[in-house]
């Protein structure tokens, strides 16, 4: 264990617990904020808009009620008929739709006031001026036209346009915090009224009544909303008993859901700077400085961890150690995270590069304790403790190797430029690049026979990532490509699938390999077992002693790991992965750890790992939690188990096979569970989102998302 005597350990503890509660109210604010603005002005603008239709379909009548219901004493009876029901039918339109909605929304308050004042009182005006003096003060919100407009309006040429967008800016800075000041105030006059029944609120709002939250929880919760204690959940309770009430005796639906807003816009946005938690907010901020992300104190007297690879493990490792008193420090020479497992659906233009990788920078925004550097290890002093990039030197407390892993020819490197494999972003676009270009070529070919070489797609490997570039290939060329050539159908181009091996998918149940070469078969996937490569060249394949003429040749046949064996002077096995102990550590480096395809482990049940996304993933997190217990003294985790969770291949669009011991499923059920598997491993919102889509518009139009021809061969630049 290293220690720290100096107690920054448990202020970086305690400031990184704060530090997330305040990201997930700011978060809470930007996402739901928008979307509860929308929905006040959207409750609001139906009721002015009905009345005004109303007024216009027997203007008599409202002419008679200007005149003898509600008369403005300093206003003329048909005038203030035409000028309330302008207001009303312009005002919500306006309101509903986000345009002018400040000037809108002063308008209808202002007519809510005259109503109150000259006509009759009811607090149902007074809540509804207040919902309106909310968005004079912040204006219409991100969900509105005027969002929309201002960045072009503020730099457009229109006069005073730049000048008016600050102003209201500026506006909104000082308004926002007196009107949530005001409104707070006025909720607990309101409430105090009502209970002592000096107001007709208690008969729209009977949450001052009813149990729970009557008597003196309603008091408590009130109180602490008008002076800013603790409002944000003061306002969540208030939400949640005029929920629970909604529809009871006394309570009015439509007021009711004013309340709620009201209320909601206290737990959204808070009581505002003018508040007793702004006060603790602020001294919380002084005194944990990372709660606003810029540490007052350094973090190098704390144990350096050092990750080395932002794949599966080192993503896992590195957020697992997020309260864990450690700087850690992650390196990557590519500053994206890859999801692998798509990487063959990049090559075949069904998803772009973009939906399967992140920045790793993004990932990691919110962790305080992590730093992120771009660069390529050279390797590793262990007797110093330092990571070498390049010219740099990276010390480590703790190093963890998550290092991945590359194609192995198995001892014929020069067959590379001919058949590459599907490793890297820059892999699968140059497999894309070779697809698209061979069906271009054979288009324009002068003889059959070029043409067939174009149109003959050889695959070397039967395992998932073979197969499933096998299947989609086969796919693309039947269906993804109908009508697009004069000269050449590309349903006739021929893919082939070569397996050394007695059978596909060896991981598998025998089973399940028979039915994915069925499927396969299906497709127009030649499947060819016992089948070895012998020679690789540009214009084919020599596959035991016998030739296939092919262009388009791709490798995924077999991975070596990362030289990280190599910089520790470590044991390694046949495949190049470092030798590991029980508890994943590196023998004779006691605080190394390799994980993932940089670690031969025989974690699995005496067998070895393989090299999949959930046992890099577990392996992250386990030896996260062993460098947790050194650093905090306590007792060392049971040794590193993987718990196999399935083995998953798809064939296609419609079918998949899937293997979990104790199931296995096959056909279009497996292909689903394979789908919504692999969209729940991304990383990222945005590329989940991104990826449901192409899936879906690749679905029912057969059409490939990105089928650009880019970099490689043949580039030239015309001036």
């Amino acid at each position: 264990m290293i220690a720290d005597p100096s107690g920054r350990s448990r202020q970086l503890l305690a400031g990184d617990i704060l530090g997330r509660c305040v990201q997930a109210v700011r978060i809470g604010e930007r996402t739901i904020g928008p979307i509860l603005d929308l929905g006040l002005r959207w409750s609001l603008a139906p009721m002015f808009l009905v009345s005004a239709i109303l007024k216009l379909a027997d203007w008599d009548r409202a002419l008679d009620l200007a005149r003898y219901e509600y008369p403005v004493s300093w206003l003329d009876p048909v005038a203030a008929a035409w000028l309330g029901v302008g207001i009303e039918f312009f005002g919500a339109i306006l309101l509903a739709a986000g345009l002018g909605t400040r000037a809108a929304a002063l308008a209808l308050a202002a007519l809510s006031l005259v109503i109150q004042f000259e006509y009759r009182a009811l607090d149902a005006h007074l809540i509804w001026a207040a919902l309106l003096g909310w968005i004079i003060a912040r204006g219409a919100g991100r969900c509105s036209l005027d969002a929309a407009l201002a960045p072009g309006l503020a730099q457009s040429a229109l006069p005073f346009a730049r000048v008016a967008v600050r102003g209201l800016a500026r506006f909104s800075s000082i308004a926002v915090p007196v009107h949530l000041l005001a409104l707070r105030m006025w909720i607990g006059v309101a409430v105090a009224l009502a209970v002592t029944g000096a107001s007709e609120l208690s008969n729209v709002f009977p949450v001052t009544s009813a149990e729970p939250f009557g008597g003196p929880i309603a008091a408590v919760l009130i109180a602490l909303l008008t002076a800013g204690l603790g409002a944000r959940i003061a306002a969540l309770l208030l939400v949640a008993g005029t929920v629970v009430l909604l529809g009871g005796d006394g309570m009015q639906a439509s007021m009711a859901v004013y309340w709620i807003i009201a209320f909601a816009l206290l737990a959204v946005h808070g009581p505002g700077p003018l508040s007793i938690d702004a006060v603790l907010s602020r001294w919380l901020a002084r005194r944990f400085p990372q709660i606003e992300g810029k540490p007052a104190f350094a973090l190098d007297g704390l144990p350096h961890v050092v990750i080395v690879g932002a794949g599966f493990g080192g993503i896992a490792c590195a957020a697992r150690l997020a309260r864990t008193p450690v700087r850690i420090t992650l390196i990557d020479r590519q500053n994206y995270h890859l999801f692998q497992p798509l990487l063959y659906q990049v090559a075949t233009t069904a998803l772009s590069p973009g939906d399967i990788a992140v920045p790793i920078r993004s990932v990691f925004r919110e962790q305080f304790n992590a730093r992120v550097l771009l660069g390529e290890v050279t390797g590793i002093d262990a007797q110093r403790r330092e990571v070498l990039t390049g010219d740099r030197r990276v010390t480590y407390d703790y190093l963890v190797l998550a290092t991945g892993a590359a194609h192995s020819y198995f001892g014929r490197d020069e067959w590379a430029p001919f058949a590459p494999g599907l490793k890297r972003v820059e892999d699968a676009t140059e497999v894309r690049r070779r697809i698209l270009t061979a069906f271009e070529r054979a288009e324009a070919a002068g003889s059959e026979t070029e043409r067939d070489e174009h149109l003959t797609f050889l695959v070397v490997g039967g395992g998932p990532t073979g197969v499933e570039l096998a299947g989609a290939i086969a796919e693309l060329a039947r269906y993804g490509m109908t009508g697009e050539f004069r000269r050449i159908d590309p349903a006739r181009a021929r893919v082939v699938l070569v397996q050394a091996g007695p059978r596909i998918l060896p991981s598998f149940p025998a089973n399940l390999s028979v039915k994915t070469a069925t499927a396969l078969a299906q497709l127009g996937v030649e499947v060819l077992i016992d089948s070895r490569v012998e020679r690789i060249d540009a214009t084919g394949v020599m596959v035991n002693g016998e030739r296939i003429a092919s262009r388009t040749v791709l490798w995924a046949a077999g991975v070596i790991a990362s030289p990280a064996a190599q910089w520790l002077g470590a044991k390694q096995d046949a495949a190049g992965r470092v030798e590991v102990g029980a508890d994943l550590s590196v023998p004779g480096c006691r605080n190394v750890f390799a994980l993932g395809d940089t670690a031969a482990s025989k974690a699995w049940k005496g067998a070895p790992v393989p090299g999949l996304a959930p046992a890099a993933k577990q392996g992250g997190a386990y030896v996260a939690s062993v460098i947790r217990a050194r650093v905090l003294g306590k007792s060392i985790p049971e040794p590193f188990r993987y718990r196999h969770l399935g083995s998953l291949a798809t064939i296609g669009r419609k079918a998949a096979v899937a293997d979990f011991g104790f199931v296995r499923l096959s056909g279009a059920a497996a292909w689903w569970l394979w789908g919504a598997i692999h969209v729940g491993f991304l990383v990222g919102v945005r590329n989940r989102v991104s990826v449901l889509f192409d899936w879906f518009w690749s679905y029912l139009t057969f059409g490939g998302t990105t089928r650009l021809i880019t970099g490689g061969e043949g580039v030239k630049t015309y001036r």
